[in-house]
Order: structure tokens, then sequence, then C-alpha cells
């Protein structure tokens, strides 16, 4: 049976996602599921982009040591020289060169001929090599290239050293027949194709790319590229979940397997949707939360008699395990201790009597404490970022009437450590809040996005809201829990200013000792 090779890009391709605004310790606790997932590389950013993205990189090849990490670079030497100060620490350090290769590309954004194409694809792989032992090659919207141009640079290429050739359908635009079809010919005209790995990276623009990959597969590709839950930019990536499954469920056709854990998928995909705020669709394949549910009354009596009826693939299969007891205010430190790690969570003994101090209060106002809640509860508890919140909410009091003009009250601890108390009026509550707010941090606020979503069922479910906010012209996405969704509102938008002023911070530490 082929293995193939899984490349993910939630940390990089994934995070280019409108609204995703992850710190490096997120980045970092997402790479170390990655790993536990089974990932056979790990793109973790593109470390010229920015401070942050170069520290995430450097700090992710630092831990990781089961996958190989890699990070984005573009054809320039200056690039590749700063992915390797942040690569170089890693087990085997890799770097993703890019460069577009399509007509409209060349022409319109790169302003280039064919031939300087060439000459810079060359020039820059021969540089990595000197640097890093494993180098891929990627031909930025390849389908949309010329077959035979493709072929030729793809010659240079492998020449010059690459290790891997990924050949992307960067916007969506291929169909399986066609794309299938370019693998084949590469195939079949690259010299030296059989001694490098061939990449597929697919788009999911028009619905075609779990189907595009697996043409690829099919026609030769040796590694598929995507995302966690497909998140990325547009309409996102191939969700690596559903390749994984795939290939799993139907290995009887197509004959190809992966190294991914699949009891691993359940709590990835939770995780990532968690801290990037990209909520799952209740029917997204695999890992939606109606994947498994059956309302139809002939569905429920076929399940009942043989679950295989209906069910092709088992919740289980996924780490989609039968939900324990609840624990509640009576339940102890050792059945606490113990559940985080059957969630596969290592808390240091400091992080679970925190956490435990913070399960006890939520459990008073609790009846029942989820595994949902847990989740949430463990996650916040293992990713320490080391930041102090600048703004931290002390009260927050709203009163409101449907003749009355909500006013709301917040009180927050300010940089200076002296506390500052503000009210504002709205149309809502929450505008209420948000003003009463931007007010309290004495800057100018958009609200881009804001979401409130339930944590698990019930009446007393927590509430876990995400506000995507411009401040002072810069973006930045908070979010955080509480069971008074008012509560959650206020503490996330504290959130993303607190982002927003830890990067302002460093930025300006950087340029000092810079200069």
């Amino acid at each position: 049976m082929r293995k193939i090779d899984i490349f993910d890009t939630t940390l990089r391709d994934g995070e280019q996602a409108a609204g995703i605004n992850l710190n490096t310790a997120e980045k970092l606790e997402i790479a170390r599921q990655l790993e536990r997932f089974g990932a056979t590389i790990i793109e973790a950013g593109f470390p010229a982009s920015s401070p942050g993205d170069f520290e995430a990189v450097q700090r992710i090849a630092n831990t990781v040591k089961n996958s190989t990490v890699t990070g984005l670079a573009r054809t320039v030497t200056k690039d590749i020289d700063t992915s390797w100060e942040a690569l170089k620490g890693a087990e085997q350090p890799h770097i993703h060169i890019f460069l577009a290769t399509s007509p409209i590309h060349m022409n319109y954004k790169l302003k280039k001929s064919p031939e300087e194409v060439v000459e810079l694809a060359v020039d820059a792989v021969k540089y990595a090599r000197k640097k890093f032992p494993l180098v891929q090659w990627s031909a930025e919207d390849a389908f949309r290239s010329d077959p035979d141009f493709l072929v030729h640079i793809v010659n240079k290429v492998i020449a010059a050293g690459a290790t891997t050739i990924n050949i992307p359908d960067t916007v969506g635009y291929a169909t399986p027949v066609e794309y299938g079809a370019l693998f084949k010919y590469l195939k079949e005209n690259v010299t030296g194709i059989d001694k490098v790995k061939l990449s597929a990276h697919c788009h999911n623009d028009l619905g075609m790319a779990t189907a595009n990959t697996i043409a690829a597969i099919e026609n030769g590709a040796d590694q598929i590229e995507g995302t966690i839950n497909g998140i990325g930019e547009r309409a996102g990536n191939v969700a690596l979940e559903e390749i994984a499954v795939a290939l799993h469920i139907r290995k009887d056709i197509y004959g190809f397997d992966t190294d991914v854990n699949l009891q691993e998928i359940k709590r990835t995909s939770q995780l990532v949707s968690q801290l990037t705020g990209v909520v799952i669709q209740p029917n997204k394949a695999i890992v939606g939360k109606n994947a498994f549910a059956h309302e139809s009354g002939i569905h429920q009596d076929g399940m009942l008699k043989n679950p295989e009826t209906y069910e092709i693939i088992t919740p289980e299969l996924i780490g989609e395990k039968a939900v324990p007891l609840a624990l509640g205010k009576h339940s102890g430190r050792h059945a606490f201790k113990d559940r985080a790690i059957s969630m596969g969570f290592d808390l240091s003994e400091e992080k679970l009597n925190e956490a435990f101090v913070a399960f006890k209060e939520l459990a008073d106002r609790k009846k029942e404490i989820t595994e949902d809640d847990l989740f949430v509860l463990f996650t916040d508890q293992q990713i320490d970022s080391g930041d102090t919140p600048i703004y931290e909410l002390t009260n927050v009091q709203v009163q409101y009437g449907t003749a009355n003009i909500p006013t709301a009250t917040v009180s927050a601890i300010a940089p200076n450590g002296e506390t500052i108390s503000k009210a504002a009026t709205g149309s809502g509550s929450v505008e209420a809040i948000f003003n009463t707010l931007e007010e309290l941090v004495q800057g100018k606020v958009h609200i881009l996005d804001y979401r409130v979503t339930s944590i698990g069922k019930g009446r007393d479910a927590l509430g876990e809201a995400l506000v995507n906010l411009s401040y002072n012209g810069q973006v930045s996405t908070g979010r955080d829990v509480a069971q008074d969704v008012l509560e959650a509102s206020a503490k996330a938008y504290l959130n993303a200013i607190n982002r927003q002023l830890i990067k302002a911070d460093v930025r300006v530490k950087e340029a000092s000792v810079t200069s």
C-alpha cells in the first residue's frame, strides 16, 4: 500500500483566512497537536513576513520532533536566510519556496518573462540547498500554467536540487479529471520526477478540493497539502481529515495510506476551531456536529437494527468517544486529573491546580460540567503565552429594559495598574458594552465581526464570544468564554485590544534593539 505524506499548512495558509489571528503560544499548541495527529510536515508560517511569524516558526521548529517543520519563502535571498535562522534548530530543516508560473501571474503580478521566472526559481533553489537538506519548490497557480512551460521549469529546479515539487491549484479552478491529467503528464515528461516528491495543493473555490486531491494521488502525487477543517483563504483548502478518512474507508478502491492518527482527528479539529474562532459547519464531512446525527425515522430505525445501514464511519474512528460521566461540584482532584489525562492534556501540577480552581468556580454555577466545557478549560490552561494582560476586566454591568436606553458600566485594571471605570449607552446591551470599552481603551475601534456561540447544551451552557476589530488602524481578533455572554463579549473585546497592544510593544522593543 503506497504511503502518502501529509503536509499541513493550517498555521500558514490556514491562518491567512480572514479573521484568524493566532499568537505564538496558540500556534505552538496547534503544532503540538498536529504532531500527535501525524502530520508528516508542518508548515509553521512565513518567517520573513513578520517578527511574530519568525518567532512562532522558530519555537515550533525547536519543539516539534516527530514531524518535519517548514517555513514559506519567496525566491528572495533574504527570505531564505531568515527562514534558515528560524528553522536551523529543527530535526530536519525544510524550506518551502514558491514562485508563480501561470501567464496571468507572470505578466500582471511578477511582470517578468518566462525566462526570468526560470532563472529566479533555479537561483533560489540552488541558494537554499546550500543551507537546507530539504527544499520544496512550488509553482504558484500551476494548474493555469502552460503544461510544457511547467515541465521545463520543473526540470530546471529538480536539476538545481529541489527535493519536492508542489503543483498547486491555487485558485480552485481545476476539475478532478484535469488535475489528475496534469500530474500524469508531469510524471511522464519531467526528467528525474521519480527522484523527488510530487505534491498536490488544492483550494476549494468550486467545492472540488477533496476530489482533485484524490485525483492527484491516483496519478502520482506522493504528498498532499491542506488544512484542518479546510480553513484558508477564500473558500479554504482541502480538509486533511476528509482525505485521511476517505483513504482509510475506501482503501479497497484507492490502495493508499497515511500516517495520520485517526483517533486524533476530533481533538485536532476542535482545537483548531476553538483557537481560530472559525466555527465548523454542522454538516461538515467527518467533523461536523451532524456528521453522526440521524433525524429521519427511517434512518433511526435502521441505525437501531444495524448502525452500518446508514453509518459508514464510526464516531470512535475519529476519536469521538462515548461521553463519560459529567463532572460536578462534588468531583475530586483525582477524578479531575484523570479526565485531563484521558482527554490528552499534559498539564503541570501548577496548571492543573489553576484549572481545578476554575473548574470548581464553574461547577458552583453549573449543574454539570460537560466534556466540551472541560476541553475549553484545559486548553486555556495549557496555552501559556507569557503575556501579561494590559487591560484586565474586573466588572461589567448592564442596565436594560425594553423601554429604556441600555447603559453599560465597565471597570478594568489599566496598564498603569489603576482601576478605571467608564459608562456609556448603546442601542443594545452589547453595543453599550463596546462603546464603554472604546472609551476605556482610549483609541478608535471598529468592530469587523462579532459572534457568540454556545459550548455544549442546556440553558446553563457556557458562551464563547469572538470579536474581530481594528484598533487604531490595526486588525486583531479576541475570544473568551464565560457563562454570561455579555461578560464573554467584554472579555473577548479586551482580549483583542490586549493582543494588539502586546504586538505593538514587541515591535517597539525590536525597533529599539535594531537601532
